[in-house]
């Protein structure tokens, strides 16, 4: 139940984005109050930056986006697990399917499924 749900200190939860298929998990990002009833009301992906401080549509650069099929909370009430469908090769935005493409070695495990610089734009230096 949404009003359950325990905000950290600077109002935000986090957010695990799960293929609502295969299960694989695409990411982690934080919601506030705002970007998950913005999730519930368009049925897309809504995300708060900390690095940014702003608010985001997930592939709203991109038009990588995701579906969201079902909403979780855990038994703590403090994260979410979206389970979502992944339009575009990936949620990466360094050019993976997952954020989740390198061991705790640094070793890549997976290839990558577009370029970012296509996508993005040259990043500067």
């Amino acid at each position: 139940m949404i009003s359950d749900i325990k905000y950290d200190g600077n109002g935000l939860i986090p957010a695990i984005v799960q293929d609502a298929g295969s299960g694989e998990v695409l990411m982690m990002a934080y919601m506030n109050d705002s970007s998950l009833k913005e999730t519930i009301s368009t049925g897309y992906t809504h995300f708060w930056s900390r690095s940014r401080k702003k608010f985001w549509k997930k592939g709203e650069s991109s038009g990588h986006v995701q579906e969201v099929k079902e909403i979780l909370i855990d038994c703590d009430a403090d994260t979410l697990l979206i389970k979502a469908v992944q339009h575009g090769p990936g949620a990466c935005h360094a050019g993976y399917r997952s954020c989740f493409y390198r061991d705790i070695d640094g070793n890549n495990i997976s290839d990558k499924t577009f370029s970012e610089e296509d996508v993005y734009g040259k990043k500067d230096s």
